[in-house]
């Protein structure tokens, strides 16, 4: 069948032609206008853009103003004023099921007791200065004492590397175990089971300052450029380093410790930053200065031991303590337990390339970089503050609480 416009037709095409050839000549001549890289593309939910123009910083300060001016406090509280809100301004939401709720005045009637004494009889880790009496809610007093010269009638025995009795008689101590690793095995033979996860009799988050006293935390206001990640871990667990190698492959890193080390050897992060040494003249332990190490650095990479819920370490606390931006892997509820916009959550990231892509892009912007500071300098503390409130710092005044509840000595076997 013949067309009725046959040059009509060809004319149409040739004009559709010649518009295609018009637009392919210029495009290498011409710049249109790049996507421009915001907090916003580089949220943690959004999509994410590669810097059209590098535009990289080193001052902390430099980056805080330029966020000022382009974002501020008011409007990242509103962004986050759910949370906000849940806890009366605190910002933490409360509606978690990761996080024991601290009783109120309201559960004052089920301690049994006015004054609690906790003798710690075997630890490896716990600090001499959490030794104290201490004053507690409801008019409770609180003594907890590694000596037995000042524990002398304790109400409970703590133990922490040991496992208590075998058998409780009636006007015993009642026997607590504590086991804040991921397996949270039971001892069996406890009246009060201690560990990190929620569904356990008492609580102890990693969130605490006490796991380590006597540290250099200078900060430093200025972040390498050039080297954008720290990582340190000594326990070459194969899994760990497998995921390590193949995120820091692919970002200029300095590794600490034993494994992947690249910076001539252990105990290096002194000679790199002499200003973190410490005061004393003991010798230097490696977490002495590790807070002022870490905050060199623009990234922290945090790899748990092991993926497991609500196991969220000290690896990671550390990294926020010391003011770099923390690139985690480990817990999925990691979000129940820290600031909003606080961490790069590896999880939400389809590849290393993509992870490290992210990396690269917010190290060059520093408003998204500053956005990730935003919690602190605007006081917008998400769950953290309740994960602060349940951490070691607080245990003796909430194990307690829970020993009064049980009676203590007068506790039934």
């Amino acid at each position: 069948m013949l067309l009725k416009n046959p040059i009509n037709t060809i004319t149409i095409a040739l004009m559709l032609l010649a518009a295609f050839l018009i637009l392919f000549f210029f495009a290498g001549f011409l710049e249109f206008p790049p996507l421009a890289l915001t907090t916003t593309s580089l949220s943690d939910s959004g999509f994410r853009v590669e810097p059209t123009k590098a535009d990289p910083f080193v001052d902390l300060f430099t980056a805080y103003k330029k966020w000022d001016s382009q974002v501020g406090c008011a409007r990242f509280r509103e962004g986050h004023k759910d949370a906000i809100h849940a806890s009366g301004g605190s910002g933490f939401n409360g509606s978690t099921g990761s996080l024991q709720r601290v009783g109120g005045d309201s559960e004052c009637g089920e301690l049994k007791m006015d004054h609690v004494s906790v003798l710690v009889k075997g630890w490896t880790w716990i600090p001499d200065n959490l030794d104290n009496l201490y004053p507690c809610r409801c008019g409770l007093s609180c003594l907890w004492s590694k000596s037995a010269v000042l524990a002398d009638k304790p109400d409970a025995l703590l133990f922490e590397t040991t496992t208590p009795p075998f058998q409780r008689r009636n006007g015993d101590p009642l026997r607590v175990y504590m086991d804040l690793e991921p397996g949270r095995k039971r001892s069996g033979m406890e009246d009060v089971f201690i560990s990190y996860h929620a569904e356990d009799d008492v609580q102890s988050t990693y969130a605490g300052a006490l796991f380590h006293n006597g540290r250099n935390y200078n900060v430093s206001p200025r972040k390498n450029n050039d080297t954008l990640v720290y990582w340190s871990s000594s326990r070459c667990l194969a899994q760990r380093n497998k995921r390590a190698k193949s995120l820091l492959s692919l970002l200029p890193h300095h590794s600490f410790g034993k494994c992947l080390n690249n910076v001539g050897g252990l105990d290096m992060a002194l000679s790199l930053y002499p200003e973190c040494a410490s005061a004393t003249s003991e010798k230097p332990r490696w977490w002495d200065h590790l807070h002022c190490a870490m905050s060199h650095y623009k990234f922290v990479l945090a790899i748990e031991n092991t993926a497991t819920e609500s196991y969220v370490t000290e690896k990671l606390f550390y990294a926020l303590d010391s003011g770099a931006v923390p690139i985690y892997f480990g817990a999925p509820n990691v979000w129940d337990f820290i600031p909003p916009h606080s961490i790069i959550d590896g999880s939400k990231f389809s590849s290393m390339n993509e992870l490290a892509s992210y990396v690269k892009a917010l190290a060059n912007d520093a408003v998204a970089y500053a956005e990730y500071h935003a919690w602190r300098r605007c006081g917008v503390l998400g769950n953290y503050g309740e994960t602060r409130s349940l951490s070691l710092d607080t245990l003796p005044c909430r194990l307690c609480e829970e020993v009064s509840r049980r009676g203590g000595r007068n506790a039934k076997s």
